[in-house]
């Protein structure tokens, strides 16, 4: 490749632009492990996580956090931004994101969360909820008319902003009809009565931590995709729908309160 050509490549990828090359990692490698090591050195204040080599010789992916970036072997140089494949019309980015994000539904301990079946209960979602979060009860609102789901919903308050939910919260677990305490407090912002029994909330907001839920709502697939924020009913739709076609086949993945 001409020089000119390279130098126009990297900063398309810098600015996220359309690059057909494959971002996906391959795997990791002594030098990955030399290049983790170097990167932790000279960036002290980072947390770097997963370093991994990628099909474009000399650049390789590392993760931090959420976040995605492509550095060279000194550590000097990093690009940001999406790489795509043209050819297959796929954010590579994106889809590295989708999976490096996805929460395993099968680990997730159901039995401290709410469980509400609507109708055949086929679909499968798991949602972190707030009782004080205003999002998370315009989730709730237009969640109203979604059907043939199963739904469990993990009370996890968030006390430094909403210092009472943790008290709702429990109240709903400890009430004898469960859901209707929730569907009460949520839907027609009804005082549920304080009670106190032995409960999974503390678990929950711990469970959040360590799963990277960091706001409410935030919404699970059965296939672990996150959906964060007060997402609309289509959306909802639309993306248990791509959960559905994920168990036949590859699927291109496409305001949350802390």
């Amino acid at each position: 490749m001409r020089i000119s050509k390279l130098r126009n490549a990297l900063c398309l990828g810098l600015l996220g632009a359309t690059l057909a090359l494959p971002c996906a990692a391959e795997e990791r490698t002594p030098a990955s492990r030399a290049i983790a090591e170097r990167l932790q050195s000279l960036y002290p204040a980072t947390r770097f996580g997963e370093v991994n080599t990628t099909p474009w010789p000399g650049v390789f992916e590392v993760v931090m956090g959420a976040n995605l970036a492509y550095v060279d072997e000194t550590g000097q140089y990093f690009l940001f931004g999406h790489f795509y494949d043209m050819k297959a019309q796929r954010d590579l980015t994106a889809e590295r994101k989708d999976s490096l994000a996805r929460i395993d539904f099968a680990s997730l301990p159901l039995a401290d969360a709410l469980k509400e079946v609507r109708g055949s209960g086929s679909r499968t979602l798991a949602i972190f909820s707030d009782p004080d979060c205003p999002y998370c009860r315009r989730l709730e609102a237009e969640m109203k008319g979604l059907t043939d789901v199963t739904i469990y919903t993990f009370l996890m308050p968030i006390a430094s902003l909403h210092p009472d939910a943790r008290a709702k919260a429990i109240a709903v677990w400890c009430s004898r009809a469960r859901i209707a305490a929730w569907h009460a407090l949520m839907w027609r912002d009804e005082k549920v009565s304080a009670k106190d029994c032995p409960h999974p909330v503390d678990r929950n907001v711990t469970l959040g931590d360590r799963l990277g839920v960091t706001g409410t709502p935030t919404l699970v697939a059965a296939d672990g995709r996150v959906l964060p924020g007060a997402a609309s009913s289509a959306q909802i739709e639309a993306w248990l729908a791509r959960s559905t076609a994920s168990a036949e086949g590859p699927v291109t993945a496409k305001g949350a309160v802390r």
